[in-house]
């Protein structure tokens, strides 16, 4: 089975310079756990809800005076449709991320989650996310 396969799409995007508050709207609206973030068209990080409370949190601020550029995790990973989910998988866990933007060149298409594929791969996902650091601690 293949990323294309399971992939939510299309991705919910934000532009580097949208608020904090904005692309907390478009989550809620859209009801997914990150916006990607674009810049020209093309994906330059993403934002989840853990770096929006971080940024919160470190700031002290209103949320409508936070830039996307600045809360955003900027080591972005992606994939592409045609990869496998196990190794999307593989990926995630070498990373420590839950999700992956999924591109056709450097444009956001969709977007793959450990959610996702824990309703294809059940017992691989349980193992992968013990193996992950808590990377939501928004405390740090």
């Amino acid at each position: 089975m293949r990323v294309g396969d399971i992939m939510s799409s299309p991705a919910v995007t934000v532009e580097r310079e949208t608020t904090v508050q904005v692309a907390i709207e478009q989550m809620l609206k859209h009801h997914v756990g990150s916006v990607v973030v674009v810049a020209d068209g093309n994906a330059t990080g993403i934002l989840t809800r853990s770096d929006a409370l971080r940024a919160a949190y470190h700031a002290g601020s209103d949320l409508e005076t936070i830039a996307v550029s600045r809360a955003m995790s900027e080591e972005l990973r992606t994939t592409k449709q045609s990869r496998t989910i196990r190794s999307v998988l593989r990926t995630m866990e070498k990373n420590g991320i839950k999700k992956l933007p999924v591109v056709e060149g450097f444009e956001p298409v969709g977007i793959v989650t450990m959610t996702d594929i824990a309703g294809h791969l059940p017992e691989e996902v349980q193992q992968a996310t013990a193996n992950l650091e808590r990377s939501d601690d928004w405390t740090e």
